[in-house]
């Protein structure tokens, strides 16, 4: 149960720093690779980034990258959320 609890957490916290990259990005426009602020949610999301390049298709393009990345940990938190009910079921 600790460890169900403990993913989901991390996945919650990867996934609020993939939703603030998206916005300091947008409210960044061009320049956003100069803030530093999206370059330290960069450098938070690069190992998630990595992993969901690593199991999406070549067809995804890299800047659908973030999209397809927070629809993984969406999927991976309605997971952890289905399997911690179970265990409090069981």
């Amino acid at each position: 149960m600790l460890l169900i609890s403990i993913a989901k957490s991390l996945i919650e916290v990867a996934g609020m720093c993939v939703i603030a990259q998206m916005i300091v990005g947008l409210l960044s426009g061009a320049g956003r690779q100069n803030n530093p602020i999206y370059r330290l949610f960069a450098v938070i999301t690069q190992p998630v980034h990595r992993f969901v390049r690593s199991i999406m298709p070549n067809v995804v393009i890299d800047e659908h990258l973030p999209l397809a990345t927070l629809f993984v940990l969406v999927a991976a938190w309605l997971l952890t959320v289905y399997v911690k009910i179970q265990f409090i079921q069981a």
